[in-house]
């Protein structure tokens, strides 16, 4: 009998200072560690994206935040694809110049990568986005024309017949100069990220495609103590090279059953997150399934343990404990045989 594939999903949420996930693209190698010891690995453009880096792992579908949500929750499916159309869909308050580098992008990842791009679209009114920094930390935004940026979207999907949907909205250059300072050296919030998840969890919700997002900025003076964790969003004009990546082949949504390949929540073996993150939807609705919860102990903003919803995991001290324990669990081992704190079977007897 041929086992069924051995499916993981990593999770590190966006805007909340994670030690390791929080800056660009930091988390990939836990992402590649542990796409080692399963054969389907979940994940989403948090942990995937490092700005102009990117690694293309085979066995890992490219799942954006809201997405990841409603298939945890069994509402959505997913399916796997050969490579999607990705339609390009650019705010109207880009710069000239700046528009150009993007579009430039694209055609450097059609001509040296060979995805498949439709032209772009650029929204019918700038969508001026505010970034906004919550009592915990974690940051989050605005959009003030979210209208604008739906119908170049529905543009894209019926005019141009994209797949999937990577957008490029111009971000504000005034960041507060202690807090980007912060950042830059591996310490504090992304400032950039809570605003980029609004946008993208927006367009998911609303048309059911793939999507992630690129902010648009002026680049930054040259600065010698940038943290090697911040570096790559130090490297050009443009974080849109992994968004493109990761979405040409980002598995379809799917509300309905079909074919024997797609993905649903009772396919998901095990979950990995911080242990200090363990409020979100996902989590919540795992909760009660047969999902293996692995709480990393990696510290966010965030203070929101799995003892406060009652939630049942795995606790580990590293991701390198979590992937021993997938390995393990790969393996169909008794986790506590591992270590020297297997307690002894006990007799129940039945009542009288």
């Amino acid at each position: 009998m041929t086992e069924r594939p051995f499916t993981v999903a990593l999770i590190v949420p966006t805007g909340i200072g994670a030690e390791i996930g929080g800056y660009a693209g930091d988390a990939l190698p836990v992402a590649r560690g542990i796409a080692s010891v399963c054969d389907r690995l979940i994940t989403h453009p948090n942990v995937m994206n490092g700005a102009q880096l990117y690694w293309p792992i085979e066995k890992a579908l490219y799942v954006e935040g809201y997405g990841l949500d409603q298939y945890a929750a069994g509402k959505w499916g997913l399916r796997p694809v050969r490579s999607n159309r990705i339609g390009l869909v650019l705010d109207q308050g880009i710069e000239p110049d700046l528009r150009l580098r993007h579009l430039q992008v694209a055609d450097a990842a059609r001509a040296t990568l060979g995805l498949r791009l439709t032209d772009a679209v650029v929204t019918d009114a700038p969508l001026n986005v505010a970034l906004k920094t919550a009592a915990s930390g974690a940051t989050w935004g605005t959009i003030d024309n979210p209208d604008s940026l739906l119908r170049a979207v529905e543009t894209s999907i019926t005019e141009l017949g994209a797949t999937a949907i990577a957008v490029v909205a111009r971000f504000p250059d005034d960041i507060e100069a202690d807090v980007l300072q912060s950042y830059r050296q591996g310490q504090g919030v992304d400032p950039l990220a809570g605003a980029e998840a609004v946008i993208s969890h927006l367009v998911v919700r609303t048309f059911q495609i793939p999507c992630a997002h690129a902010p648009a900025l002026q680049p930054l003076p040259v600065d010698p103590q940038v943290s090697p964790r911040s570096a790559a969003e130090e490297l050009g004009y443009t974080f849109l090279p992994s968004v493109l990546v990761g979405l040409s082949r980002s598995p379809q949504f799917l509300q309905q059953r079909g074919a024997a390949t797609d993905l649903w929540a009772e396919d998901l073996d095990a979950i990995v997150v911080p242990e200090t993150a363990c409020g979100g939807s996902a989590i919540l609705s795992l909760n009660q399934a047969s999902t293996r919860i692995i709480a990393v102990d990696s510290p966010t903003a965030l203070q929101v343990k799995p003892e406060a919803f009652g939630i049942q995991v795995t606790k580990v001290r590293s991701y390198l404990e979590a992937i021993g324990v997938l390995a393990a669990q790969r393996a169909g081992l008794e986790i506590s045989a591992l270590t020297s704190h297997m307690r002894g079977i006990t007799c129940l007897h039945p009542p009288v």
